[in-house]
């Protein structure tokens, strides 16, 4: 029998080997360690196969700290009530190293159970050799009475996802393997999350909930463009900011069905690291969706975007000419708080000039600051 101190540290070994191979400034081991979604990985050549690594959102979810949970196989939160076939099933996908996607009831570290959406691939070598499970999970108990409606969501989600893998197969070829993987479900949640959210706000009957709900949506789809733009590029370390602010402007306004807003744009192809895109990308969002809600939604107008590079300098402006009307005022301060931020995490400078019915927003950054740094 195995000594289960001796096993535990060969997990934790396996773990910080892992960890090793992939460096800090690494946009996707970055984001499998800051991401809300929990997430797992374990080793199956190792006896038991044992969680070797998991995210601080896994930890959340469960309430066992990290050394409990390294060495430990994740049986550990089935329970009384965990349905004995979604065991099985579970069971015999890992071993027949296949992709699995079910429901199942779990359990935390004080008893307390939680239903999962639980999602888990087999990682290979280049020699189609099995070297780890990844598992993502997704705690959906309190829209467990909406199963129905979930479970189209999830279809619809997992269709689109398999399609856009599809498509971008060659590219996903030139990252190690679990990378792709980590990638996979990033994709995969966000679309998951957007379709909850979107059946949300359609089944709310409060404008407010509504309005909220959807305020999410927005800035929820704007990442998931991030995600696509990202690695359907050649290069996958760069972000053209330009050819995603193009489709942004484009879905927003399109959106609308409005032959009233005309709309132009200036955009030189401008490439920055993409651990820069998020904020950049939610930048943009904000001043186009500012100058819908002032008035372009209502009346019509102009609106113009520009992204370029001049004197040593990167920036965007979006410039808009229309009739203001009420805004409301939470939306507003919201908006704005977003804009600052991503603007505060990025060192760039926002200039707001207004003029009659004419405003215009200015976002510089230096081009100096936009080199491969942590944002």
């Amino acid at each position: 029998m195995s000594d289960p101190n001796n096993s535990r540290r060969d997990a934790r070994d396996a773990g910080d080997r892992l960890l090793a191979s992939h460096p800090s400034e690494d946009p996707f081991a970055a984001a499998f360690k800051a991401t809300r979604m929990p997430m797992l990985i374990t080793d199956p050549r190792q006896h038991d196969n044992p969680i070797i690594f998991c995210n601080h959102a896994f930890m959340a979810l469960t309430g066992y700290s990290y050394n409990e949970l390294i060495g430990r196989n994740c049986r550990m939160l089935q329970g009384p009530d965990t349905d004995p076939e979604a065991v099985r099933r579970l069971r015999e996908a890992v071993a027949a190293q296949e992709d699995l996607a079910l429901d199942i009831l779990n359990y935390r570290k004080d008893g307390t159970s939680f239903w999962n959406a639980l999602f888990v691939s087999p990682v290979r070598d280049a020699a189609g050799e099995v070297i780890y499970f990844f598992a993502s999970q997704l705690d959906f108990t309190t829209i467990k009475s909406k199963e129905n409606e979930l479970a189209e969501a999830r279809q619809s989600a997992e269709q689109e996802v398999a399609r856009r893998t599809s498509d971008l197969s060659d590219a996903l070829k030139a990252q190690t393997l679990l990378v792709h993987e980590v990638d996979h479900r990033v994709k995969n949640n966000l679309l998951t999350i957007a379709s909850i959210v979107k059946l949300q706000a359609r089944m709310s009957e409060t404008d407010v909930v509504k309005r909220t709900l959807f305020s999410v949506l927005n800035r929820v789809e704007a990442l998931s463009t991030v995600q696509r733009k990202l690695f359907t590029s050649k290069d996958l370390g760069r972000f053209d900011v330009s050819d995603f602010a193009k489709d942004l402007i484009e879905d927003l306004v399109g959106a609308l069905k409005r032959d009233d807003i005309r709309m132009t744009t200036d955009l030189s192809p401008v490439l920055v690291p993409a651990v820069k895109a998020s904020p950049l990308a939610l930048i943009i969002n904000e001043l186009v969706l500012d100058a819908v809600r002032r008035g372009l939604s209502d009346g019509g107008g102009d609106i113009r975007l520009e992204v370029k590079r001049t004197n040593g300098h990167f920036l965007i402006r979006v410039t808009d000419t229309t009739t203001p009307v009420s805004v409301n005022p939470e939306e507003e301060a919201f908006g704005k708080l977003m804009l600052e931020t991503c603007a505060k995490q990025l060192g760039a400078d926002i200039q707001r000039d207004v003029q009659g019915h004419r405003t215009d927003v200015l976002v510089t950054m230096l081009v100096e600051d936009m080199k491969d740094t942590d944002v």
